[in-house]
């Protein structure tokens, strides 16, 4: 196998690992309130909104220090006990006890910080500045068919139902953690590219005193040097603007994978349908992520555009969407009780405009990322796990932010805000656009930066 063909056998196994793992966790997210709420043992006082945001809390404070993890472990070793930490939070609703599931809750937001450091350090290893649009596009449609098929099995297996019992949610939870355990071990099968450079080359490759002592370089120091990289980038131009853009990023993530979800199961005006339409919007999220994925994957091999149009067209999307979904979905339904809510917005709610704005979430959401991911990748080649590192640290704390609001906030305000961070996180991106264009054109090199 040419090297070539290696890189890109490294990046086809990376994406379907993390199909299975994240078919799993994502499907796990998009129903947890919803089962939490059908719980029949009343010792368990959990809530799904509470549990995301402490994942996302402690991820946005793992990422600190997750580049020392991966540069000390290695990027393949931290996929794969990251993605052991996910199993047995997804385990946790198999039987849950409130101690158990916020436990776990914080373990996991450790092991999301190693593991989207390390996928970003190995993204980044096997591609060059001519590839990482390609293999971006490659990796998000691939992680994003997670939630075509996990949701198709919640829209089968719930459908007609109004309430779920504990058969229903053992069967899918013991699915849903093979699943996951599936994923995790197929890490191994992704090998080191040739000529590559992995976390610890780059961190040393910044210094050329380590580059000369590497062979005796300890591993704390290893460590050590990949923290204060992940700080000196915190406060680099380009990553204070582009914070905008994932801050954004961060928000609607929550809502398309938890509250949203939660919104169609708690309107009583889509009859005994509405628990199965939870798996049906998840179905139609994926679509959106995977038609996306896989389009602008294409669409950067030829990069004459720049990334500016892909944004623009996500953030119109999205707009879209939040109008329709202001006008279909009552106001009160993301804090419904059990009972749910017998409101209604501005129209009668309809299951049709409700699915189709779930297709747009997932488009829209993988405008946004894959452009993020393929000019991070080429921004930050020469130190990238450290840039993927603070990606996530503020994507992660902004989704932990907008989980908490989510308990109290009503659906208008959750949009507003959504609509504003959004606005100011494309003229943020396209900011950074144009001066990348402007080193391209004048022969710099993005290690100047």
């Amino acid at each position: 196998m040419s090297p070539k063909s290696k890189k890109l056998f490294n990046i086809i196994m990376l994406g379907v690992a993390f199909m299975f793992m994240f078919t799993a966790f994502q499907t796990c997210g998009n129903v947890a309130q919803t089962v939490i709420t059908n719980l029949n043992n009343t010792n368990f006082h959990g809530s799904g909104y509470t549990s995301m945001a402490i994942i996302y809390g402690v991820f946005s404070a793992s990422n600190l220090i997750s580049p020392s993890v991966v540069a000390v472990v290695g990027p393949q070793l931290s996929m794969f006990v990251s993605g052991l930490f996910y199993s047995i939070y997804i385990a946790v609703f198999i039987q849950p006890f409130t101690w158990s599931f916020y436990t776990a809750s914080v373990f996991i937001g450790i092991a999301a910080a190693v593991l989207w450091t390390a996928q970003g350090n190995c993204l980044t290893i096997n591609s060059d500045e001519n590839t990482i649009g390609r293999n971006s596009g490659i990796f998000w449609a691939l992680l994003q068919s997670s939630l075509f098929f996990g949701n198709l099995y919640i829209y089968f297996a719930w459908r007609g139902k109004t309430h779920i019992s504990e058969s229903d949610r053992r069967t899918v939870f013991i699915a849903l953690t093979v699943l996951s355990l599936v994923g995790t071990f197929l890490f191994f099968l992704i090998r080191k590219p040739e000529e590559s450079k992995t976390l610890e080359e780059e961190v040393s490759a910044t210094d050329e005193s380590i580059v000369d002592n590497s062979s005796v370089q300890s591993k704390a120091t290893r460590a050590v040097d990949a923290f204060k990289s992940s700080i000196k980038l915190y406060f680099t131009k380009e990553i204070l603007l582009l914070s905008v853009t994932t801050a954004y990023t961060g928000l609607e993530l929550t809502f398309f994978s938890g509250v949203y979800g939660t919104c169609i199961g708690a309107v009583n005006r889509f009859g005994t349908e509405e628990k199965s339409l939870i798996g049906l919007s998840g179905i139609f999220i994926g679509i959106g992520e995977i038609l996306g994925g896989g389009f602008f994957g294409l669409v950067n091999k030829d990069n004459r555009f720049g990334r500016n149009p892909v944004v623009m067209l996500g953030i119109v999307v999205h707009f879209v969407a939040f109008y329709l979904i202001f006008y279909n979905i009552p106001n009160d339904a993301p804090i419904a009780s059990f009972e749910g809510t017998d409101n209604r917005a501005y129209m009668n709610p309809s299951k049709a405009l409700a699915i189709f704005c779930s297709f747009l979430l997932g488009l829209g959401d993988s405008c946004f990322n894959t452009q993020l991911l393929s000019i991070l990748g080429f921004l930050y080649s020469e130190d990238s796990a450290p840039a993927f590192a603070v990606f996530k640290f503020v994507q992660s704390i902004c989704a932990a932010v907008a989980f908490f609001y989510s308990n109290y906030l009503l659906l208008q305000w959750q949009l507003l805000i959504m609509a504003v961070v959004g606005f100011f996180g494309t003229i943020s991106f396209f900011t950074v656009e144009w001066e990348a264009a402007a080193f391209v054109a004048r022969g710099s090199d993005y290690r100047s930066i």
